[in-house]
């Protein structure tokens, strides 16, 4: 068994896809196919269930996966010995994200990253569900580091790193009854439709812990995964929503009002997280470093 079997396999595990798992490696889906193919015979047991929707792991390669990223971490923690024994730090280091975090200056982050360390490759990756996608590809060991939102203590299987603390807005287009007011208490809002994001994102996990804890129904009417669009609709009137701060320094508040909750201060808190389990690589690390140094020194992160 080689090390180019395991990454092979763990590309095609992560992707769910021969040709999607080809794209990544930069090879032909047939050399994918082939290898992946000699794993199994070697291990005398399928790896995939082959379909049309693509390729789902068997319980044997469930079994296999983290043992397959454990060595490869292993080879790759080697090499990081080897490279800082010369002084340099090499390797790639995958980003999780959710959409629209201006309140850490990732442009910048990345640039100073290549300036540093131009051996260092980045893969940015975008989040699908938000700060629960990006938990699970975390644990699952599809990213090395990732930025989520957490309402309260982050997870013990976690190395968490709080990088802001964000209030976050009841907004409601100018001209709407509650834009007259100054403030307004939770209960007040029972009834009134909300413009909010997915289950599973940040901000949705806050707001709707808030009114749990408060024992007040909230009426979603729209959901949508983008915070500039949500803007939007408030201010056409779809709804009212809750937005962070930063959020709206980006998107301007012509035709938005804020208004202030009496009972309630609620802040979205952002993390900078790592797996406890998986000891961060060289480049990993060095990711890290620089957003403690760049990302938490932009005047739009307000830290507790």
């Amino acid at each position: 068994m080689e090390l180019r079997h395991l990454e092979y396999f763990l590309a095609v595990a992560d992707t769910s896809s021969f040709t999607q798992a080809a794209g990544r490696l930069h090879v032909v889906q047939s050399g994918v196919s082939a290898t992946v193919k000699a794993l199994e015979r070697e291990l005398g047991a399928e790896l995939f269930v082959r379909g049309p929707a693509g390729a789902t792991l068997t319980d044997a390669g469930r079994e296999l996966r983290p043992r397959a990223r454990a060595a490869i971490d292993a080879a790759r923690a080697a090499k990081d010995a080897v490279h800082a024994t010369r002084g340099t730090v090499r390797g790639t280091v995958t980003l999780g994200t959710t959409t629209s975090i201006t309140v850490v200056d990732i442009p910048a982050i990345l640039v100073e990253l290549r300036a540093r360390h131009p051996g260092v490759l980045v893969r940015l990756r975008g989040a699908t569900a938000g700060t629960t996608g990006l938990l699970r590809q975390l644990r699952d060991g599809d990213l090395d580091i990732a930025f989520l939102a957490f309402t309260g203590t982050p997870p013990a299987d976690l190395h968490a790193e709080l990088v802001a603390a964000v209030p976050m807005m009841l907004v409601v287009p100018t001209g709407h009854p509650l834009a007259a007011r100054k403030t307004v208490p939770l209960a007040d809002l029972t009834g009134i439709p909300f413009v909010d994001f997915p289950r599973g994102y940040g901000t949705r996990i806050v707001i709707d812990t808030a009114f749990a804890a408060a024992g007040v129904e909230r009426t979603i009417t729209l959901e949508v995964a983008d915070a500039t669009m949500a803007a939007a609709l408030i201010r056409a009137g779809m709804g009212i929503g809750f937005l962070a701060q930063f959020i709206l320094d980006t998107v301007g508040s012509t035709g938005l009002t804020t208004v202030r909750i009496a009972d309630l201060d609620l802040q979205w808190r952002l993390y900078i997280a790592t797996p406890a389990a998986r000891p961060p690589s060289a480049a990993t690390r060095a990711l890290l470093a620089l957003i403690g140094e760049i990302g938490t020194s932009t005047p739009k992160a307000n830290r507790p």
